[in-house]
């Protein structure tokens, strides 16, 4: 008999801690405080912030702009913050879908003919835009977004003779695109939409003289509607070590 009684009361005990975790947790998420029920799920609508100058100054440039040109080293937050300010206009109802786009260039190995259907064989190079969607929506959401045709991702090739009217356009690594793709690229844009371009001229996969990124920022830099932001090392958010290396390198 004492051996029953003190395993219910032990028993008895557990969940009356359990009732009073519960209840302090619940309390913390009244009260504002942290709780991972909550915040497992409210990390895919956390808001952006700027983490350097260069990014605020980039982020107020695509608020004011509807044509945008971030130029800048890998790890300056190009794609990411241009992912997040498309993801904050679709939810916020501002435009009617996102279209991101990149060129299918393979970084200096082939890989040969990939299986399956087109979507299959373009999945690789568009993977880290895939990449930064899921950062900012869950993947189920993601999914259904794309089901419903509100985020498309295609490659560059697939662009021409489009008109893309009430969408945010990404064209992301675009130093691996020609003058005349990107010339392409740009006159796309319709009415009611936004178009942030991102790229590193010092790091294209193609030919110093082929990459068109280059020349078409210094040529639009001179107009007044246009905002071309250029990124430095000062403003890498990854590794400190990516700064140091390609200050180096």
């Amino acid at each position: 008999m004492a051996k029953r009684s003190a395993r219910r009361t032990h028993r008895e005990g557990a969940l009356n801690v359990q009732d009073f975790q519960r209840e302090e947790r619940t309390l913390h998420v009244v009260e504002g405080g942290w709780s991972p029920e909550v915040d497992r799920d409210q990390r895919f609508i956390k808001s952006v912030r700027a983490k350097s100058d260069g990014q605020a100054a980039l982020m107020a440039a695509i608020d004011a702009h509807a044509l945008v040109l971030a130029l800048g080293p890998a790890g300056t937050g190009k794609t990411y913050l241009a992912i997040a300010k498309a993801v904050e206009a679709l939810e916020g109802g501002k435009i009617g879908r996102i279209v991101l786009s990149r060129p299918a260039v393979e970084a200096g190995e082939s890989l040969g003919y990939l299986p399956g259907a087109m979507e299959d064989k373009l999945a690789p190079y568009l993977r880290p835009l895939y990449d930064a969607l899921q950062e900012r929506l869950s993947a189920k959401r993601l999914k259904a977004l794309m089901a419903e045709g509100l985020i498309e991702i295609a490659p560059v090739g697939f662009m021409r003779g489009r008109t893309l009217n009430n969408a945010f356009v990404v064209i992301d690594e675009a130093q691996n695109c020609t003058y005349g793709q990107i010339k392409m690229l740009l006159t796309r844009l319709g009415w009611h939409s936004t178009m942030v371009v991102t790229g590193d001229p010092a790091q294209t996969d193609l030919l110093p003289e082929l990459s068109g990124l280059a020349d078409v920022a210094t040529r639009l830099e001179a107009l007044k509607n246009v905002a071309v932001v250029r990124l430095g090392d000062r403003d890498i958010v990854r590794h400190p070590l990516v700064a140091s290396m390609l200050g180096v390198l």
